[in-house]
């Protein structure tokens, strides 16, 4: 106890006895008082919780509040409280509320597009049925690779609902076909229309799940995102294919039965069936008109293909590029920097203004201010401060993020003795401490000249800020706060008899304190430290007044053998890869993608940085620049899956080209969308094309399969074409709007998680619509081209008899 340290005995003398009360001052206090913390204006103790590797973050998360509440009532004394200012499973639970959502919407927005094309409720429940069949035996697949549910797979879902049908539909509608062309049975009709299109489910199946097998082998964080939603994806898609040649069929026999003579009642229903099928016929008639005209014009379709491909590559071009989008994830953070050689109390008058501020905000819920704490940097200094403002639930507040944050930046202007940056947090927690961009200025000339580094910083940030790309630059790195070197002259110190390594320990207690010895208070171990009184220590000066013992136990004054020297210096001194640094932070200027900034750094550093300093990129940026080229690279080898694969289906190198060049028109689609709704080229987006190559290519492949078989029977090319075109084009556009469909409630999204929804929906809505409306007119011209090269002989009457064996 606090009396017990204050009787203990430090001397005893002829008699008297002098206690540690006598010479020192006992309180129980804090450890150091480096940092302020507080919640909403309260003084608190700040807690930083980091979830490891391999752990469920909602688990942790749903632990660590179990565990404070059980606290809170079993240990915590009166008065006092606890809150969570930033959590990350808000954001998560928001988003993947958001994603059920959606997943809800596409699953009846689907089954309504399948209804209007097949317009009977029983046709309709059998490709709706295969959807929670494939979600289910994904789900088992998911378990088994040890994958959660989490945003990436729950994308893959959602897309997925739009996909699984596709098989399905292609199944019923060719029943239904022969049931309309042949008026035969349900049981009939599904065996007739097995024979023709099991070899194309295969095909499609195989494809669509294919072109994720290389994304499955990316390294790397853009592997992480990769690897969990494609194979997710690539999963759900082969229950589907075999769903579609068993469990389909299987429906299809059992369940469907002639409705014509419904259909010719007058009904409000059929009347818009009736309705939408003449315009249906109209729309084919003109389609097959159109394919005359065209199809068997090579230069025509040459000019077409070469006009996509032309017109993808230009609107790549301009369509801006980026890594992670920066969501709103309900957290705002502030970091503060006051003059170099700030007190605790000046920096800890700010950081309690803006928190003034804030509260007054209605889209603001809480604050939490640490004085002293670098947010950039993670480390202490007394001109360091940081906030962090935790916003309401996204349903219960109009702002987005940034609309908070350019509130916020015009309400503390009127802060003029500290810089102040707000800042989301980075899009992947752990990747840096900010959104934005994040670089290491390096001193690698071996000089260690820190103010020249400072200089060299401050230059390129005002450069960078100049830039027409960029915004919001700044440094964290100074080399200006007042210290004191203290000189020790050995001689001196040798002459008094003073041991210099002694002397400094001495002052080390004195100055900066001493752990002496533990504690135990409130069943809790605590430390002892040794330090001298304020008023011993309130100036420089007072360091020459104190004093250390020589070695025949004299006491010698520090300022007989030491001297003290006013210098300039950095607070803290961080390294890059060895070499001395400086962190600059900075943000794409609105309307600009990272992809952007990065190519304006590299510009002004090779324009403006003197020899011996380089830069090099941090956090998520590193990881952006790194990736590269790499997703072309991936989008390469996923064509060359989808043509071997065809090549051996077709038993041909020519007759699967028609499919590959196909895809250009999709993709165009996809960039095209981005560019007019103002979205980037990131990493959803490039997760949208790579599944466009398989959704694309299951179109072609419809078209080339009915062709080849129409080829062999002794048609002409182009007449195979156009037959398997015209045949094609319900299905077709069927399971394409039955996609895109699927899409809306992504494209639409708002609140968490909204600018990843929107992205992978419009690139995957916008590469589908193009890809079909275009597809469909340039597929039998391209095959018509390639199949004039192959000699495909008309099978005999034997040839056919057996292979209906």
């Amino acid at each position: 106890s606090k009396e017990q340290y204050e009787n203990i005995i430090v001397k005893a003398d002829a008699g008297k006895i002098l206690r540690l009360k006598d010479i020192a001052n006992i309180e129980f206090g804090s450890l150091n008082y480096n940092v302020l913390s507080k919640e909403n204006g309260k003084p608190s103790a700040a807690i930083l919780l980091k979830q490891r590797p391999g752990s469920n973050a909602s688990q942790v998360i749903k632990d660590v509040k179990s565990k404070m509440a059980y606290l809170k009532e079993a240990t915590f004394p009166p008065g006092m409280n606890y809150t969570i200012s930033y959590d990350v499973s808000k954001f998560l639970e928001a988003s993947m509320k958001e994603v059920f959502k959606t997943l809800i919407e596409a699953f009846l927005l689907v089954a309504l597009v399948v209804f209007v094309f097949l317009q009977d409720w029983r046709s309709t429940l059998i490709p709706i049925i295969a959807v929670p069949v494939s979600l289910i035996g994904t789900f088992f697949f998911m378990q088994l690779l040890g994958f959660s549910i989490n945003l990436l797979t729950l994308f893959a879902l959602v897309l997925a609902i739009g996909i699984v049908v596709d098989n399905a539909i292609v199944v019923v509608e060719a029943v239904h076909a022969k049931m309309d062309e042949k008026h035969i049975s349900a049981r009939e009709a599904t065996f007739e229309a097995m024979r023709e299109i099991s070899a194309a489910i295969i095909a499609i199946t195989l494809v669509m799940s294919a072109v994720f097998i290389p994304v499955a082998f990316m390294s790397g964080p853009v592997g992480v995102f990769y690897r969990q939603f494609s194979i997710t994806l690539a999963i759900s898609i082969v229950i589907s294919g075999v769903t579609a040649l068993t469990l389909t069929p299987a429906l299809c026999a059992l369940m469907l039965k002639d409705t014509h003579e419904q259909k010719k009642k007058k009904t409000l229903m059929n009347r818009f069936f009736n309705w939408f099928n003449r315009n249906y016929d109209k729309l084919s008639n003109r389609y097959k008109a159109l394919l005359g005209l065209i199809a068997n014009r090579r230069m025509v379709t040459v000019l077409m293909l070469v006009g996509f491909i032309a017109a993808t590559w230009g609107t790549s071009a301009i369509l801006p590029s980026g890594f992670i989008p920066t969501e709103d994830q309900g957290t705002i953070y502030a970091n503060i920097t006051t003059p170099s050689g700030a007190t605790l109390e000046r920096t800890e008058d700010v950081v309690d203004e803006i928190q003034k501020i804030s509260q007054k905000m209605d889209a603001i819920q809480s604050v939490s201010t640490l004085a002293g704490f670098s947010l950039m940097t993670d480390g202490a200094g007394a001109s360091f401060g940081m906030t962090m403002l935790n916003l309401k639930p996204w349903s219960k507040r109009n702002e987005s993020v940034n609309e908070v944050i350019q509130e916020l930046t015009k309400k503390v202007e009127h802060i003029k003795d500290a810089d102040i940056q707000f800042f989301p947090p980075p899009a992947v927690p752990g990747y840096g401490n900010a959104s934005g961009f994040e670089l290491r200025l390096q001193d690698r000339t071996g000089l260690g000249d820190l103010q020249k580094l400072e200089k060299i910083a401050n230059d390129f940030v005002e450069e960078l800020n100049k830039q027409p790309e960029l915004q919001n630059c700044f440094t964290s790195y100074s080399a200006n706060f007042p210290q004191y070197m203290i000189k020790v002259d050995n001689d001196k110190a040798a002459q008094k008899k003073v041991k210099v390594a002694e002397a400094m320990d001495n002052l080390q207690t004195l100055i900066g304190s001493y752990y002496a010895t533990n504690f135990i208070r409130f069943g809790q171990m605590y430390k002892v430290m040794v330090q001298a009184l304020p008023q011993y220590r309130q100036q420089p000066e007072d360091l020459m007044k104190l004093y250390v013992k020589n070695s025949d136990g004299e006491l010698v004054p520090y300022s007989a053998f030491i001297t003290l020297e006013k210098v300039f210096g950095p607070e803290q001194l961080t390294r890059y890869n060895m070499y001395n640094s400086a962190m600059i932070n900075g943000e794409p200027k609105k309307g600009l993608s990272s992809s952007d900034a990065i190519k304006a750094v590299q510009r002004v550093a090779q324009a403006t940085l003197p020899r011996g300093y380089v830069f090099e990129w941090s956090g998520m940026t590193r990881d952006e620049v790194l990736t590269g080229n790499q997703a072309f690279i991936i989008f390469g080898v996923c064509l060359l899956f989808v043509y071997l694969l065809l090549v051996a289906q077709y038993e041909s190198f020519l007759l699967p080209l028609p499919v590959i060049l196909s895809l250009p028109t999709g993709i165009f689609g996809a960039f095209f969308l981005l560019w007019v709704l103002g979205l980037e080229n990131n990493i959803y987006a490039q997760v949208a094309i790579v599944m466009l190559i398989g959704l694309l290519g299951k179109n072609a492949i419809l078209i080339v399969e009915f062709a080849i078989l129409k080829q062999k029977e002794g048609l002409s090319p182009l007449q195979a074409a156009i037959d398997g075109a015209e045949s094609r084009l319900r299905p077709i556009l069927m399971t394409s709007f039955a996609f895109i469909a699927g899409l809306i409630p992504l494209m639409l999204a708002s609140g968490a998680g909204a600018i990843g929804n929107k992205t992978i929906g419009s690139a995957a809505a916008g590469g589908m619509l193009f890809g079909t409306i275009f597809g469909v007119i340039i597929i039998p011209g391209l095959y018509v081209l390639f199949a004039s090269f192959v000699n495909m002989k008309p099978k005999t009457e034997t040839e056919t008899e057996t292979e209906i064996m």
